[in-house]
């Protein structure tokens, strides 16, 4: 397994598909296989380490939505009431005037009729009218001034009778700061990263020189991401406006969906504390919860047999979906060219971080990676659901 996890490495890296890379694989919580490949900076000839500190975009959901189930642990959140009793001017509404009832439970599955204004078809849509932030561009704005600006925006659906992925983490932030009384980035710090040790994750970087440089994909090769470049994550919508500079940015509000930053081993921890039924952080019926679909069947867009639990996506039926995983699988990934999964069945947690959007996160990589865990040949390359 080690030799066919190098060699799909090595040929992203030749290929010039992948700028740089930190993989880790455990399997019944023993650390296999780690390795740092490729460059962290390609101009300046920087190599990459295994203790780099990412943007993590999307992988900081995962995070999030542990310190609102650890809260749930504790008593003090209902996941099934209604967010208003914490959050009361917090009150969007159908696209009919008509008022809607969120709670936890759905803003942790993107079942709460959120959007994200990346998906929207031009730059007129209502999310951007209405000056909201997805977590990964620079503004100024306060967290509780962006949850302004998402209520005041017709929910998309009624809660709970559809799956779309959205700012529902971000929302999911303001919700956990108002119960835990206290800045999103000092709870997930209390709640989550200091009891597991995470001492390099956060929603700011101070060492600017442990973060690798950011990349997009083109041709021939990469090209080093621009600060306020906007890249679509699917064809015909408007796309993400990045910051990489954020993450330095102290003042910039902690997006509970896209703000974080950490390296590869930290997030290995909350995956294994998480695939090993939650040790001390969560119960073990808090973590089936977890992992439990909780679409009521559907299907992710562009993913056949998968749905989604509370903060990640639940293979069901992997013949369908094409993968070699066990049913049950946890995954998903950040745009910034992030992919990490667990099969609890067979013991395992693979974390696949890179500096390469969007590639490291649903290319031909992530499924070849996939592919040379579980020792299968590689599938014709498929495109994968972007998990931004």
């Amino acid at each position: 397994m080690i030799a066919r996890v190098d060699a799909v490495i090595r040929q992203a890296l030749d290929q010039q598909r992948l700028v740089g890379a930190v993989v880790l694989v455990s399997r019944d919580g023993e650390l296999v296989h780690q390795q740092a490949a490729g460059l962290a900076d390609r101009e300046n000839g920087q190599s990459m380490a295994l203790d780099a500190v990412f943007r993590l975009a999307s992988v900081s959901k995962p995070i999030v939505s542990v310190a609102a189930l650890v809260l749930a642990a504790q008593g003090r959140l209902d996941l099934d009431q209604s967010i208003d009793r914490w959050l009361p001017e917090f009150r969007p509404r159908l696209a009919d005037r008509r008022p809607a009832r969120i709670t936890a439970r759905q803003l942790l599955s993107h079942t709460a009729g959120l959007g994200y204004g990346f998906f929207e078809s031009g730059a007129d849509g209502p999310y951007a009218r209405a000056g909201v932030s997805d977590g990964m561009d620079d503004t100024a704005i306060s967290l509780a001034e962006n949850l302004r600006r998402i209520a005041s925006v017709p929910l998309l659906y009624e809660p709970g009778s559809a799956w779309g992925y959205s700012l529902a983490t971000d929302v999911l932030g303001a919700l956990i700061e108002r119960v835990h009384g206290a800045p999103l980035d000092t709870a997930v710090r209390q709640l989550v990263t200091g009891p597991l040790g995470m001492a390099d994750t956060g929603f700011v970087v101070r060492d600017p020189q442990r973060v690798p440089t950011p990349y997009v994909n083109d041709n021939p090769r990469p090209r080093r991401l621009r600060e306020g470049e906007v890249v679509p994550v699917v064809e015909g919508t408007v796309g993400i406006r990045y910051s990489p500079a954020r993450i330095f940015n102290a003042r910039a509000h902690p997006s509970g969906g896209a703000g974080m930053a950490g390296t590869a081993q930290d997030f290995l921890r909350l995956l294994e504390s998480l695939r090993q039924g939650g040790g001390t952080l969560l119960p073990g019926s808090l973590v089936e919860d977890m992992g439990r679909d909780h679409t009521g069947g559907l299907d992710l867009p562009d993913a056949p047999g998968t749905g989604f639990g509370l903060g990640f996506s639940v293979l069901r039926d992997p013949r369908r979906a094409g993968s070699p995983e066990s049913a049950g699988t946890w995954r998903w990934g950040g745009a910034y060219g992030h992919a990490w999964f667990v099969d609890r069945s067979q013991g395992l947690s693979v974390v696949a971080f890179t500096n390469t959007l969007y590639e490291g996160m649903s290319g031909r990589f992530v499924t070849d990676l996939r592919d040379a865990v579980y020792g299968v040949a590689p599938a014709a390359a498929q495109p994968s659901t972007r998990n931004a």
